[in-house]
């Protein structure tokens, strides 16, 4: 068994909407039907007691080694804890090769119970050992370090309930929700509202004590000190037990509660300088540990905390007793887990000694014996959930002192016999404010009711209605993507909306271009939803990254798709025919939000077809307004949009809205076609984004088809009497709707300039041919500057061999290198010619036809004008 290749799918993708890896594993005869192997599951099963082995579905058959791997890589995971369930496996048409695809809930756990899994699976192969007992705890452990903590999971968890989108900005606890101009971030339980200066507040305890007793909130009394013998000079001020406690310590390191005498005191001070800047002394309070959790304006938490504790059985030692405490499923390191384990640290032992004794004593019988005073969780403590007893005038106090402090989320550390009744400086003290509270002890108490603080948050964040995304269109298809995305971009920033867009020439915001290159890919797509200008998005959503990693969202509003045809690519990632392509393109149609629409090409069979995977609604687009699907579904109350008497026409039910064709010059009249399909899908998209009709019908009439706003899409110019058109079309589809636009076009002569990339199937570069030498007078050929594993020369023989049967055509010509075609076809135009140029780098080429085309500095003010603009200014 080898596998080839492995990547992550991260967003929703060919096989679920669920992050999965994805693999192409070759299996040898032999290794494809495992059930005629000798003893092989009893030799899996003793290796893996608890692999679970299901007939994949396709393949009832029999088992494949690629499918015990899928399998085992499944439970691996869940055996670690990842909340997974899905796996499957799809042979290509190769024999014995196959696709398999395992979820993931975090990618490097994914990876790393991928790889144990072929371990697993080669080992049982050959009848060698696998210890699978050090597997599971290494992947436990990964999965412990990489996936979001419990404070940062519940926010995560309640977004994810609520619709609003999320991702991890780091590989700790920075997430984002949201996208656009309505992304918030959080980092662990601390907001982005939280100011830095209110967390310096929190973190200085003795600031935050002043300005608590400013609003009159009960604090205890108390002062800095220098050094050991400051801090027992504080304590014979304050005069009975003390509290000594780093001046900007967190999760309880180095306090310690109760302190009286002076060895105990300078014993204190030294833990708790060692956890912090400066140490604070003050008032001992007894009572119990209680935290507020203050979400906004409101309080939504509270737990009495108690400290980690053991109570005697007269037979086993305190350690004995903690290490039996310490075996709890939900104890552990950190706070990954609901309770943390018991440490018996130099505070626990001198709390210990205190009371008389230490980690080898044995408690008698029902003897308790407190190992630490305070009852932070993080160093032991237990939690329990008191909520519904807090008094109304103490959470008002608890809320003031957020306020006072500045924070949006505030834990309040209060000291009191109880929480019935108000805070007064004889019931009780807040000794503390956290800025960013751990919610463990809330989302899943020790005692009591579990409180749902994510929620909360979010909330506050985004308020119910609110679900933090922006519009968001995703455009796919064979041809006209690109002219398509560019057109809605434009309509869309009609109504002022600051737009993002990717394309296969870059990306832009508002306009302005922020990369270059072919940005129609997932990355590009995430990088725009993280810019916090963005109102709405439109993105040119390729093949290429739907197979390779997903799309870079979640779901979309609108999902255009403008035809499946014999395209790119076909041969490649085990996409080897038109239906194969379309299940690639519907994703984005599967990924429709269930109030969202689908816009369709009517005209396409395989097209119409996805509209039974829409969870939306559907608008259907057609240059024929009598076509069956668009009659069918008008008179279903569905939208649709045609082509009626020079009009385009936009319908539902009984409502029409016109737009006259003349009026769209992009369509030149509605003599390109393949320009008015563009044009429909772009416009019945706008629509279903929420654009009025005066905003289209302004866009439609003020988008110029130039090289400068759509770079190699049917670029129309004027040179010596003659047309010349620039375009990027590169597949057979694109070639005959190409030829139909010329055809309407007037000429005398036609002319083509053409080559062909290298990674198409011959059949596809011949057919290129075949089309243009029907109709053009002139072939010009040229090699592709790079052969894409083509050899020299290649290409150009196919290209040649789809002549053969040409009845057009009678002068042919090869030349080496693009710029050199382009200037061979430009010198033998004459008035009245036509040139198709179909370019390959598509900014070198118009940049070099613009040089070719440019007047002479004393012909400026009498040339004619290109499509609207003044050909000395047509690629500024």
């Amino acid at each position: 068994m080898e596998v080839s290749r492995v990547r992550a799918l991260r967003g929703p993708n060919l096989w679920s909407r669920q992050t999965a890896i994805e693999a192409i594993v070759a299996c040898s005869e032999s290794e494809s039907a495992i059930d005629d192997m000798e003893a092989f599951e009893t030799r899996l099963r003793a290796r893996f007691p608890d692999i679970d082995l299901p007939r994949p579905p396709g393949l009832e058959g029999t088992h494949s080694l690629a499918h015990i791997l899928a399998v085992a890589a499944l439970r691996l995971q869940t055996q670690a804890g990842c909340p997974v369930a899905f796996c499957r496996i799809a042979q290509t048409l190769e024999p014995g090769i196959y696709q398999v695809v395992i979820e993931y809930t975090e990618e490097a756990v994914g990876r790393l119970a991928f790889e144990r899994a072929l371990a697993l699976c080669m080992a049982t192969l050959r009848d060698e050992p696998f210890d699978l007992g050090p597997v599971i705890a290494e992947l436990k452990s990964l999965y412990e370090d990489v996936r979001l903590g419990p404070s940062t999971g519940a926010i995560v968890q309640a977004a994810v309930r609520r619709g609003i989108p999320y991702r991890r900005l780091t590989e700790g606890s920075l997430v984002q929700f949201g996208w656009g101009r309505h992304q918030r971030r959080i980092q662990a339980a601390e907001t982005d509202a939280s100011g830095a200066i209110a967390e310096a507040i929190a973190q200085d305890k003795a600031l935050t004590k002043s300005l608590l007793a400013s609003a009159g909130v009960s604090v205890p009394r108390g002062r800095c000190v220098e050094d050991a013998e400051d801090a027992w000079a504080a304590a014979q001020e304050i005069g009975g037990p003390v509290v000594v406690k780093p001046l900007d310590g967190n999760q309880g390191k180095g306090v310690a509660v109760n302190v009286q005498g002076r060895e105990p005191v300078m014993t204190a001070y030294a833990v708790a300088r060692a956890h912090g800047s400066g140490v604070l002394v003050e008032r001992y309070f007894p009572g119990h540990d209680f935290r507020l959790l203050v979400v906004g304006d409101r309080l939504v938490a509270a737990a009495r905390r108690d400290p980690p504790q053991v109570v005697g059985d007269g037979r086993h030692t305190i350690a004995e007793l903690v290490e039996q405490i310490n075996q709890d499923p939900l104890r552990g390191e950190g706070h990954g887990t609901s309770l943390t384990r018991i440490r018996l640290d130099e505070i626990a032992l001198n709390t210990m000694a205190a009371q008389g004794c230490g980690p080898d004593s044995v408690p008698q019988p029902g003897v308790c014996v407190v190992l630490r005073n305070n009852a932070n969780l993080s160093t032991g403590g237990t939690a329990t959930d008191v909520t519904d007893h807090v008094h109304p005038d103490l959470a008002a106090s608890a809320v003031m002192a957020a306020r006072m402090v500045g924070l949006d989320v505030c834990g309040i550390d209060l000291v009191s016999r109880d929480v019935y009744q108000p805070l007064t400086p004889e019931t009780g003290c807040f000794v503390e404010v956290n800025a960013a509270p751990g919610l463990r002890m809330h989302l899943n108490p020790s005692f009591g009711t579990g409180r749902d603080v994510g929620a909360a948050i979010i909330d506050m964040m985004y308020p119910p209605g609110e679900t933090g995304r922006i519009p968001v269109a995703a455009v796919t298809g064979t041809n006209g993507k690109t002219t398509t995305v560019r057109l809605l971009a434009h309509l869309c920033a009609q109504s002022g909306a600051c737009v993002g867009m990717t394309n296969s020439d870059g990306v832009y915001v508002d306009g302005r271009r922020i990369d270059t290159g072919d940005c129609s890919g997932p990355r590009s797509a995430r990088n725009v939803l993280l810019h916090p200008d963005v109102d709405m998005a439109v993105f040119e959503t390729a093949r290429g990254g739907i197979l390779r990693e997903g799309l870079g969202f979640d779901r979309c509003d609108v999902a255009v798709v403008t035809n499946i045809g014999i395209g790119d690519h076909l041969g490649l990632s085990y996409i080897n025919t038109v239906e194969d392509l379309a299940i690639v393109k519907r994703v984005i149609v599967e990924n429709v939000a269930p109030t969202g629409m689908a816009v369709l090409n009517a005209q396409d069979p395989i097209v119409a077809q996805m509209a039974s995977g829409c969870p939306g609604q559907v608008t259907f687009f057609a240059r024929d307004g009598r076509h069956p699907v668009i009659e069918t579904h008008r008179a279903q109350g569905g939208r649709v949009v045609f082509v009626d008497q020079g009009d385009l026409v936009f319908a539902q039910a009984g409502a029409e809205t016109r737009v006259e064709l003349a009026a769209v010059p992009l369509t030149r009249a509605g003599s390109i076609g393949f320009q008015v399909e563009n044009v429909m899908a772009a416009a019945a998209a706008a629509w279903a984004m929420g654009v009025d009709w005066v905003g289209i019908q302004a866009g439609l009439a003020t988008f110029v088809n130039d090289a400068g706003t759509v770079p190699g899409r049917f670029n129309v110019f004027e040179y010596r009497g003659a047309t010349l058109i620039a375009d990027y079309g590169h597949n057979p589809d694109a070639i005959l709707a190409l030829v139909e636009a010329v055809e309407s076009m007037p000429a005398r002569r036609r002319a083509v300039v053409i080559s062909g990339a290298g990674d198409r199937r011959d059949q596809d570069i011949r057919r290129q041919t075949e089309i243009l030498g029907d109709v053009f007078d002139t072939v010009v050929l040229y090699q592709d500057q790079c052969q894409r594993g083509r050899g020299d020369g290649e290409v150009l023989a196919l290209l040649r061999e789809g002549l053969d049967a040409a009845r057009r055509m009678s002068r042919l010509e090869e030349i080496h290198g693009e710029l050199l075609a382009i200037d061979a076809a430009l010198d033998g135009l004459e008035p009245g010619d036509l040139c198709l140029v179909l370019i390959d780098q598509v900014e070198e080429a118009l940049a070099h036809i613009a040089r070719r085309i440019a007047p002479r500095s004393d012909e400026i003010d009498t040339m004619p004008t290109q499509e609207g603009i003044p050909r000395a200014h047509a690629y500024q």
